[in-house]
């Protein structure tokens, strides 16, 4: 095949806000998961398998990917040992890479899966104090996420208050990387839809955008949190056609000043807006 990794024509060009998870070794759940929704699939290797069946889920994510998919489907892998065999695969659109501490760690797993999108997971405190390296260790590296269990443990936290240093960390290398902002990491009880589009609604407040998800049902909660209200939409047009007729600060008609940081921020809204175009 000629575009193994973009796949032209079939993965949707628009920003993505829904990622979510489908265990290795159960098949059936990840065909389920490509036609949730779902902006990006990512086949778990990693946590969602036993120790026992991790050979098995390498084997049904092999078979799943030698063809390619409507939807990008990326790869939480459990081993450095996993990426030989899944990178060469059509189907692959990127790597999940659990515990990266070190911008070192990003060099071996370029090295591993030459020209495939790496996603390093930050899971404890070694590798958020490292983030920005990380974030800068390859041209590879397409975005930077938290692992937030392992790094609740890490830490010994007793409250989620406890994560809004190294969320707001991540959010900071990431655009000082020049990275698309995180997404948040999932939201584990698929039950309490309430809480999941509170912790949304304080997650795109901090400037990540979308959240990985673990069930289907979350899909629609975080995509309405991310995106834009019609009045956001309404003041990011009025900044865009205002500096399209003067490229310098300028105001607005009630009297604000924007400059080119608050017009990149509304062509980035209107850009989300164009998901439901």
């Amino acid at each position: 095949m000629s575009d193994p990794r973009g796949i032209a024509g079939l993965v949707r060009p628009r920003t993505p806000l829904t990622w979510l998870y489908a265990p290795g070794d159960r098949p059936g759940v990840v065909l389920k998961a490509l036609a949730s929704g779902a902006d990006v699939v990512i086949v778990d290797l990693e946590d969602a398998v036993a120790p026992h069946r991790k050979a098995y889920a390498l084997d049904a994510t092999v078979d799943l990917l030698a063809d390619t998919h409507p939807v990008p489907v990326h790869v939480r892998v459990h081993s450095l040992l996993d990426i030989p065999t899944l990178a060469p695969l059509p189907g692959l659109c990127g790597l999940r890479v659990p515990k990266v501490t070190h911008a070192t760690d990003i060099h071996r797993i370029a090295g591993l899966a030459p020209g495939l999108p790496l996603y390093p997971l930050l899971e404890n405190a070694l590798a958020v104090e490292h983030a920005y390296a990380i974030a800068t260790a390859h041209p590879a590296v397409r975005g930077i996420a938290l692992g937030e269990a392992d790094l609740r443990a890490d830490l010994g936290l007793r409250d989620d208050s406890g994560l809004d240093w190294p969320r707001g960390r991540l959010v900071v290398a990431a655009r000082a990387a020049a990275l698309p902002p995180p997404a948040q990491s999932v939201h584990p009880d698929i039950g309490d839809l309430d809480a999941l589009a509170a912790g949304c609604a304080r997650g795109r407040a901090m400037g990540f955008l979308g959240r990985a998800a673990i069930h289907p049902r979350q899909l629609p909660v975080i995509e309405r949190a991310y995106l834009p209200t019609p009045e956001e939409v309404d003041a990011a047009r009025e900044v865009v056609a205002a500096a399209g007729t003067d490229p310098g600060a300028l105001a607005l008609s009630d009297g604000r000043f924007v400059d080119a940081a608050v017009v990149e921020g509304a062509h980035r809204v209107l850009a989300l807006a164009s998901r439901t175009a």
